[in-house]
């Protein structure tokens, strides 16, 4: 037997949306409550074949949580390229930050994280391309420490976390961002 993926469309007796949620991060995407009371779904609404949804959503599994690694490391790029531009302009005891040895190692480590994910990143699109991507692989922990459970998405939010310090930055949007991907994204379990 298994369930069915069917569409439920706006203007469907008994669906209701209703209030937009007031969340941290990703603003751009609309996230608001939904309600479903006994509605009628016409036939023509089943997305596939019946009782195959499992399967689907199975299917893409390694694609949906690749592409949280994706933007996990595009928002790490963005913000170690920030940050860099920060620690050249801003000064304390009279010369950049990005020059003291505690900014300098805290760097190395947040670079090599990035670059830790992107080769993940760009090693997964072309096993996913070539349609080898297997369900796990997304899910590996991308962190660079021994014994590591770190996501990229957690992975993301340790690095902006690092360097977000004024909120109504580029850096503090893109911690609240990843933040939430932390929340929603595919991760291992303990």
């Amino acid at each position: 037997m298994g369930f069915s993926l069917l569409v439920v469309e706006r203007g469907m007796e008994g669906f209701e949306r209703g209030r937009k949620l007031d969340k941290i991060g990703l603003d751009a995407q609309d996230t608001a409550e939904l309600s479903f009371t006994d509605v009628k779904v016409p036939f023509e609404n089943l997305l596939g074949e019946e009782g195959s949804g499992f399967v689907y959503l199975m299917q893409n599994l390694p694609q949906g949580a690749h592409w949280h690694r994706v933007m996990a490391a595009a928002a790490m790029e963005a913000v170690l390229e920030e940050t860099l531009q920060y620690t050249k302009e801003r000064k304390a005891f009279g010369r950049p930050i990005g020059s003291q040895q505690n900014s300098r190692f805290l760097l190395a480590e947040l670079s090599t994280e990035a670059t830790v994910v992107r080769m993940m990143v760009d090693e997964f699109l072309k096993l996913h391309l070539e349609e080898k991507l297997t369900a796990e692989q997304p899910l590996m922990p991308s962190g660079t420490r021994p014994k590591s459970r770190s996501t990229s998405s957690t992975a993301a939010c340790s690095c902006t976390a690092a360097t977000a310090t004024c909120a109504n930055t580029p850096v503090a949007r893109a911690y609240l961002d990843a933040r939430v991907q932390t929340i929603y994204g595919a991760r291992p379990r303990s």
